[in-house]
This record gives structure tokens, sequence and C-alpha cells, in this order.
């Protein structure tokens, strides 16, 4: 199958009205579970996996490696590559074993539970803000945007004067316009830099943050040491999920909820239900756009009935697994009493987000405080008037006014 075959379509994945799933994507998942298709940007086209089974087969199996994708002009939605090469995120067992084992000791279940009482102080200092500054306010301005950027600013203990600076370095980074390629580029290497800078200093006198805990972290008997460019690479992986997931779906839960005042009243009268109610909301809402980091097939493999190549690329959707009817009856329903079953919004396998703890601390915090603080909170505009993100790979409200 040749690079320009007209069969093959262009996919650029920049649906971007409110909170709709995305129609294309739609499409090829009915088409079947394995499509090709071919991205905005690099060298070639790819596979696109859409089922929850096909997958889970994909991120579980080693024949699928993204470690192989570096140094090649990968398909993807943005102009730069977001991630680093040695980032954990485009790395194979052992190599990434290695990294997620001292990344795992940064989040384990009792240090995020140590954490908590941290979030909510955040929470409440934002809400408190948003609050004296009287309606009418805009939620992302006073709570989406900087909760996570100040948490995960806070739990790095980046000090207080360079976090502009980080969040500016962060957004460039996730830009998908072609002209922002350099850009991103140099924003890349300043995050880079700025962590290599800071880690020396974390080794030899830590603290309780968590590049002191991953710079002291233990290794494997037998294991090097995580290098400085290692940690480096690790905390601007933190900084950018920390602005990615949890800053979006705040903002996308709370306009879910707004405009749907009979499931918000449901949660408000038993607050309780919120933690399962959670889990239905991140399957439910497609918080970013299209795909993420491919990987490449290492032999000859199938999947879902479909040959691929040794060679070939394949992205996995982890929007259209968490649609997918064999898993999630009526998926297209947002059913906040589903019965929990495990989703693929913080990804799947090996490279499942080792941080998603953190973002569910985040997001319990920000919208059951929100809900608590403001009980007749409402928009402040009619939905048809709010303004959604166009610019990057992410899907969330530029603006949420609302008042109370």
């Amino acid at each position: 199958m040749s690079f320009q075959d007209p069969a093959v379509p262009h996919c650029p994945f920049d649906f971007a009205d409110a909170l709709e799933f995305d129609p294309s994507l739609a499409s090829l998942a009915q088409r079947g579970p394995v499509n090709r298709i071919r991205l905005p940007y690099g060298e070639a086209e790819a596979w696109l996996v859409t089922s929850f089974a096909g997958v889970r087969q994909v991120t579980c199996d080693p024949r699928f490696s993204r470690a192989a994708i570096v140094g090649r002009d990968y398909p993807r939605m943005t102009p730069e590559p977001i991630v680093s090469p040695e980032s954990i995120n485009v790395t194979d067992p052992p190599h990434v074993t290695r990294l997620r084992h001292v990344t795992a000791q940064a989040f384990t279940r009792e240090r995020v539970a140590a954490m908590r009482p941290a979030v909510d102080k955040v929470v409440a200092r934002l809400l408190t803000a948003m609050a004296e500054a009287g309606p009418p306010a805009d939620l992302v301005t006073h709570l989406s945007v900087p909760l996570p950027h100040l948490t995960i600013c806070e739990l790095l203990a980046v000090p207080e004067a360079d976090r502009d600076q980080l969040r500016d370095w962060t957004m460039r980074l996730l830009a998908t316009s072609p002209d922002a390629r350099q850009n991103a580029a140099d924003a890349k290497a300043r995050l880079r830099k700025y962590f290599a800078e800071l880690i020396p200093a974390r080794r030899s006198a830590p603290g309780e943050d968590l590049l002191s805990a991953m710079a002291t972290a233990e290794v494997p008997e037998g294991e090097e040491p995580l290098s400085d460019d290692e940690l480096a690479v690790l905390a601007v992986t933190l900084i950018l999920s920390g602005n990615d997931t949890a800053t979006c779906q705040i903002s996308n839960i709370a306009y879910l909820l707004l405009t749907r005042p009979e499931e918000r009243a449901a949660l408000a009268r038993e607050p309780g239900r919120f933690p399962g109610a959670l889990e239905e909301l991140l399957r439910f809402i497609p918080f970013r756009k299209g795909v993420g980091i491919p990987r490449i097939a290492l032999e000859d493999a199938e999947i879902e009935g479909t040959a691929i190549s040794a060679g070939d690329y394949v992205h996995v959707s982890y929007l259209a697994a968490n649609r997918d009817p064999a898993v999630f009856p009526d998926p297209h329903e947002l059913d906040l009493e589903r019965p929990v079953h495990p989703h693929m919004t913080f990804g799947w396998g090996g490279h499942h987000c080792l941080a998603a703890p953190l973002a569910r601390a985040e997001l319990d915090s920000a919208v059951t405080g929100l809900l608590a603080r403001f009980p007749d909170l409402r928009l402040d505009v009619s939905p048809d008037a709010i303004r959604w993100d166009t610019g990057t790979i992410r899907r969330f409200p530029l603006g949420l006014p609302v008042t109370w």
C-alpha cells in the first residue's frame, strides 16, 4: 500500500465541537477495529487500533515498540514530537521498568494520600480567591488552569518565581500549528535544562518533594541509579502530564455537570458517589484529540485479524477504546451509575500513567470542593457561547464563565 493511496483517509483529528465525540474517529471505529490512516505530520501512514481488546493487545505486547520510533519522523499530530528521546514515554522493557520503578516510588498510595492535604489547600485558596473576586468569574482562569500547574510545581518544589515561565514553556510544547515547531523545540530544551539544573541540589540535600524522592529512590539490585538527565526528562513528563489531563478534565467535568443539572443534583445529594461517577466521567469525556505516541511493529504480527508487517507504525486510540460497545454498553451515553470498569483515559499496559492517582485526587478535590463551596453555581452564558480550544491536541473550554 503506497503512501499516496487515496483510499487511506487523511486524519487531522481537529474536531473541537464542545465535548461531542469526533465523528471521524467514530466512523473509523465503526469500519473495524484496525484501519490505515494518514496523520498531519510524519513520514508514513500508520495503523490505527480502536477496539478495547486491540488497544490492550498493542499496549501489552513487546512486539510493538515505542523505543523504536526514536530518531524517526513518525506519524503524529504535532509538528514537533512532544516527547524527548529519553522520555519514559518512549522506552521499552527492561529500561522502562527501571524508570517506572523509580517514578512509582513517588506515587505510592501512601505518598498520594499524604499529598491530598496540599491539593485541598491549593483548591481552597483558589476557590476563596474566586469567591472574593465575586460573580461572574471564569472557572478556567480561577481553577482549571492554575490548580494542576500549581500542584505539580508545589510537589516538585519549583520556586514560585519560576512557575509562570514553566507554564509558558509547557503550553508552547502542546501547540499543533505548523509554525509552532521551532518554538516547541526551544520550549522542550528549556524545560529539560531547567530541571537538570535543579537536580544536583536535590541529590545532595533532598527534601520532601517528588524530585528529591525520585533522585534518591532505590533502584533494583544490579541497576544503575537514574542520571541527572533521566530525572530531568521525568520531571518534564510530570509537568506536561500535570498541565494536560487534570487541566482539561476539571473544566470538562464542570461543563458537563453545569449543563446536566439532574446529574449534578444527584451528586450534590450523595457526594459519596463521586469517586465512582468520576470514573464514568473520565471514560466518557474526550479530553484530547486523536492519538498520542505510536509504536513500531518489530516483527510481523496480527491485531484483531489484521496482518501487521514488521516496521509498520501502529497508533492506538484510548478515546475510541473507551467507547467500545463490547466493553461499555451504550458507550456514547453518560451514565453516572454505570458499574465501574477499567477505562483507558490514563493509558494501559507498560505506559499507564503512574501519576493517575494524583490526577484523580486533584479532580476529586476540585470538583467536590467547587460544588460544596458554590451550591448554586451555574453558567453565566449560553453553552453555545463557550469557546473551545482549537490550537492544541487537547479538548477543553478556553473559558467557562460562571455565576452564583
